[in-house]
C-alpha cells in the first residue's frame, strides 16, 4: 500500500508541476470569460451598427404588405423573369416572387438570393407572410383582431413535487433540462480527457525504458493503479479550480466590459416592459435555483467522476500498456469509447427528454454508461434505491476492469515491438503468474 502511495504522490506533483498544467489550470479560466465577452461585445455592436438587407418583391397576389422590421422592402413593377435579370447586376439581398395565390393553399413563393440565406433571415420573411395571410382569412370571416387577442390566454403550469412526508417542492424542467446536460457533457469531457491521459503517460515511459526501473521496486498492478489514482486527484484539483475561477473571471470581466450575462439581459428587457413582472420573474428564478440541491449533486458528480474515471482508465491503462506508440493505441481506442458514445448521445436522445423512462434507467445503472447518465437524471431526482444500485454497479465495474486491466499490464508493460492485436492481449489476460 506504501509503494501504491509513493507513485500516486509522484505522479500528482509531476503533473502538478508541469508548466502545462499550470498553463491549463490558469489560462483556460482566463480565457474563457475573456472570449465569452468579446463575443458577447462584438455580437452586441454588430446589432447596433447592422443594416437592414434590401428585399425587391413582385407582388402579382395584390395581397402582400411589407413589414419593415427587418428588411428594407422594394416593389419591383414588372413581371419576375424582368426581376430577375435585374436583380443579378443589383447588390440588394434577395427577390421575392409573390404569385397569385389561394389563400387556403400558398403555393409558388419563392426567394431569389446570391448566397444561402440564413435560417433566420427566410424564417423572419415566412413569419411576415403568415401574419399576412392571417389577417386575410380574418377579414373574409369577418373577425376582429382585438377580440381574437382577448381570446388568446397564456397558461403557465407550476411543477410541485410532492413527497411522501405531504412536502411540496417546485421545480422547472428547463433548470433541470440546463443542469442535467451541463453535468453530462462534463462528465464525459473529464473521463475521456483524463483516460486518454493516463494511456499516453504509460507509453511514454514504457518507450523511455523508465517502466523497467520502476517495475524492478514494485509490482505492475501497483504501477497502474498508482497512475491512474494519481491522475485522478489532478484532475479533481485542476476541475475544482476551474469551477472557482471561470465563475469569479467571467463577472469580473463582463463587468470590466460593461457587459450583462444573458440572463440578466433577459431581466432588464422585461423589466422595461412591465416591473412587476421583472421582480415577480427574478423572485421565481430564485426561488427554483434554491429547490436544487448542488450538494447533492456535486457529491454525486464527484462520485461518478472519479468511479467513471476509474473504470475507464484501467481500460485506456491495459491500451497504454499493449502498445509502443499513439498510432497503434488507436485501434483499441474505439471499442472502449463505444460505451461512453452510447450514453453521451443517450443523454439528448432519452435521458433529458424522458429522465424516468426504461431506457434512461438502464442507462444510469450499467456501469460502463452510468457516470454520464446517471448525471443526465440527477436533478431530476433519482429514486434511492436506483442510486445505490447505479453505485454499486460502478464500483463493481470498477473492480472488473481494474482486474482485467491487471491481467494485461503486468506483461504488457515489459514487451516491446510485439504485434498487437486482440488475440495477443487475449493470450496476456490468460497467462498465469
Amino acid at each position: 500500500m506504501n509503494k501504491i502511495l509513493l507513485i500516486i504522490q509522484r505522479e500528482f506533483l509531476n503533473r502538478v508541476q508541469k508548466k502545462s498544467f499550470l498553463i491549463a489550470t490558469i489560462l483556460l479560466p482566463l480565457i474563457f470569460p475573456a472570449i465569452m465577452a468579446v463575443l458577447v461585445f462584438v455580437a452586441v455592436e454588430q446589432k447596433k451598427n447592422a443594416t437592414k438587407e434590401v428585399v425587391y418583391y413582385v407582388d402579382e397576389s395584390g395581397f402582400f404588405v411589407p413589414d419593415t422590421t427587418q428588411f428594407f422592402f422594394r416593389k419591383f413593377e414588372g413581371d419576375v423573369n424582368t426581376a430577375k435579370i435585374a436583380f443579378q447586376y443589383d447588390d440588394s439581398y434577395g427577390l421575392l416572387y409573390i404569385p397569385a395565390f389561394k389563400l387556403s393553399d400558398p403555393k409558388g413563393i419563392a426567394l431569389y438570393t446570391k448566397v444561402n440565406p440564413g435560417p433566420n433571415e427566410v424564417g423572419e420573411l415566412e413569419r411576415i407572410l403568415e401574419n399576412r395571410i392571417k389577417e386575410l382569412k380574418m377579414q373574409r370571416l369577418n373577425i376582429d383582431q382585438k377580440l381574437l387577442d382577448s381570446l388568446r390566454t397564456n397558461v403557465s403550469i407550476l411543477n410541485v413535487n410532492l413527497s411522501e412526508g405531504g412536502q411540496e417542492k417546485n421545480s422547472d424542467s428547463r433548470v433541470l433540462f440546463g443542469v442535467g446536460m451541463t453535468c453530462g457533457i462534463l462528465m464525459y469531457m473529464f473521463i475521456f480527457i483524463y483516460g486518454a491521459q493516463i494511456m499516453q503517460g504509460i507509453i511514454e515511459e514504457k518507450t523511455s525504458k523508465v517502466v523497467e526501473v520502476i517495475v524492478s521496486s514494485v509490482k505492475p498492478f501497483q504501477l497502474m493503479m498508482g497512475k491512474i489514482i494519481g491522475l485522478a486527484s489532478v484532475g479533481l484539483l485542476q476541475f475544482l479550480i476551474w469551477i472557482v475561477l471561470i465563475t469569479t473571471l467571467t463577472s469580473i470581466v463582463l463587468g470590466f466590459f460593461c457587459l450583462e450575462m444573458p440572463q440578466q439581459q433577459m431581466m432588464n428587457e422585461m423589466g422595461q416592459q412591465n416591473p412587476a413582472m421583472q421582480n415577480e420573474g427574478a423572485m421565481e428564478f430564485l426561488k427554483m435555483m434554491g429547490q436544487i440541491p448542488f450538494g447533492y449533486v456535486i457529491f454525486n458528480f464527484l462520485f461518478y467522476f472519479l468511479g467513471g474515471y476509474l473504470l475507464y482508465g484501467a481500460l485506456f491503462a491495459a491500451v497504454g500498456s499493449a502498445v509502443d506508440s499513439p498510432a497503434e493505441a488507436q485501434q483499441f481506442m474505439f471499442p472502449i469509447t463505444i460505451p461512453m458514445l452510447i450514453a453521451y448521445f443517450g443523454l439528448f436522445t432519452f435521458i433529458l427528454e424522458d429522465p424516468h423512462g426504461s431506457i434512461s434507467i438502464w442507462l444510469s445503472i450499467i456501469p460502463f454508461t452510468a457516470p454520464i447518465a446517471m448525471m443526465g437524471r440527477i436533478a431530476f431526482g433519482v429514486p434511492d434505491w436506483q442510486l445505490a444500485l447505479s453505485m454499486i454497479s460502478l464500483i463493481a465495474g470498477f473492480i472488473l476492469t481494474t482486474w482485467v486491466a491487471g491481467r494485461i499490464y503486468r506483461v504488457g508493460i515489459l514487451m516491446h515491438g510485439t504485434k498487437i492485436n486482440y488475440k495477443v492481449m487475449a493470450k496476456w489476460f490468460m497467462m498465469k503468474g
